[in-house]
């Protein structure tokens, strides 16, 4: 698993995703999230804006990533 830090209280999923490197865009995410490929904290999510917070888990095609504060 790896952990991805953040300075701010939250981190939109689409960001997040495009952040650490697992999409190469923003438009690349918004598609995977609403394609019901991103799972937050173990369950399905296909809300783009979901706020990640430190503690939250996300898992996308294989990687493991933990929001760290």
């Amino acid at each position: 698993m790896r952990e991805i830090h953040i300075t701010t209280e939250y981190i939109k999923l689409d960001a997040l995703l495009k952040f650490a490197g697992l999409t190469d865009t923003g438009g690349e995410a918004k598609e995977a999230i609403q394609q019901g490929e991103v799972k937050v904290n173990g369950e399905v999510c296909a809300m783009r804006g979901r706020k990640c917070r430190p503690g939250d888990g996300v898992e996308f095609r294989g990687e493991r990533l933990r929001v760290c504060g």
